[in-house]
């Protein structure tokens, strides 16, 4: 039988059970077996005569219990390799989280294959209902309350717009949710975006349409500055239906990415704040695969999208260098 004995190990199993069925004195013990008293009192105290684990409860670790959570959702979510989820952790959650660390986490918590998270070939579950698939030119639109900085005298907005085909991603943040400032952001998503927009889905936000006024719901006139600047780039506008946020899923799951950034990043000035908001873009749509593409990236999409349908497109999709080059 093999015996583990901690290194620094005073006595010896049998010696461990002597002192427990002794009825000597701990200084007698001590003396006799040329060990401390401490060491006779500690193993006196105890049942077993094995060594008792030296590893601590709880590990130190580089991420708090909330990063944690979201390092892990992430994984579950978007099924990203190691590599890939470092460069979003390190980005987004702690700039010095390191892999071997990020390792054990995954493994901490059985999400460390991913093989063990894709959906098994014979589940006979009921699939959710999907979007209907079309080709890069739909674009899901909206406004995202953010929180006002230390430097702000009031809070700003994020404007975002989605690819249904592609999930590329565009954003801005403005002081005002007007209909003046939503034109101006539809000026320069068109001017932005690769692909040539053809189909628009915004709610019922009074920066996109007159639907709704002091009378109640009506039909949409045409004539609201959003409209017109939809017609101007020929550009279809829809509506979701109203009190049906869900229409708009697309773009508001990843509002909810945005607000688990905004959850787990302290910001120190507004500028702080839109850098952080422009590097999520950038690195959503460059770096992070995403599962309804294949495991593919937003612009990786767009390239395929474009070697098949060049028409669809008016300007070459490109890779951008990577937050760590």
């Amino acid at each position: 039988m093999t015996i583990r004995l901690h290194a620094n190990a005073t006595t010896t199993p049998r010696i461990r059970r002597y002192i427990q069925q002794s009825s000597k004195t701990d200084k007698g013990l001590a003396k006799e077996l040329g060990i401390s008293v401490d060491t006779v009192r500690r193993w006196r105290k105890r049942s077993e005569v094995h060594d008792r684990s030296h590893t601590p409860l709880r590990l130190p670790t580089t991420l708090s219990e909330a990063q944690e959570a979201v390092v892990i959702e992430l994984r579950r979510s978007l099924l990203l390799p190691l590599d890939d989820l470092l460069v979003v952790t390190r980005e987004f959650i702690h700039p010095n989280a390191s892999r071997s660390a990020l390792d054990r986490l995954l493994r901490r918590h059985g999400v460390s294959r991913l093989a063990d998270l894709l959906p098994k070939e014979n589940e006979a579950e009921t699939k959710p209902k999907t979007f209907k698939s079309y080709e890069p030119g739909f674009v899901h639109v909206d406004i995202k309350y953010l929180p006002q900085m230390p430097d702000e005298t009031s809070r700003r907005y994020l404007f975002v717009a989605i690819d249904r085909a592609s999930r590329w991603v565009y954003l801005e943040l403005r002081r005002s949710k007007s209909a003046q400032a939503a034109k101006g952001f539809l000026d320069r998503l068109v001017a932005k975006a690769p692909f040539k927009i053809r189909k628009m889905l915004t709610d019922n936000d009074k920066a996109f349409t007159d639907r709704f006024s002091t009378a109640g719901e009506r039909k949409p006139t045409g004539n609201h500055v959003f409209d017109q600047a939809c017609s101007e780039h020929h550009i279809e506008h829809r509506l979701i239906p109203p009190r049906r946020p869900q229409t708009n899923g697309m773009v508001e799951r990843f509002n909810g990415r945005i607000s688990d950034v905004l959850a787990t990043t302290r910001f120190d000035s507004a500028a702080d704040l839109q850098a952080t908001m422009l590097r999520y873009a950038h690195l959503y749509n460059q770096h992070i695969p995403q599962r309804a593409l294949g495991h593919k990236t937003p612009v990786e999409a767009l390239k395929d999208w474009q070697k098949s349908k060049p028409d669809l497109f008016h300007k070459q999709v490109r890779n951008h260098p990577g937050p760590d080059r």
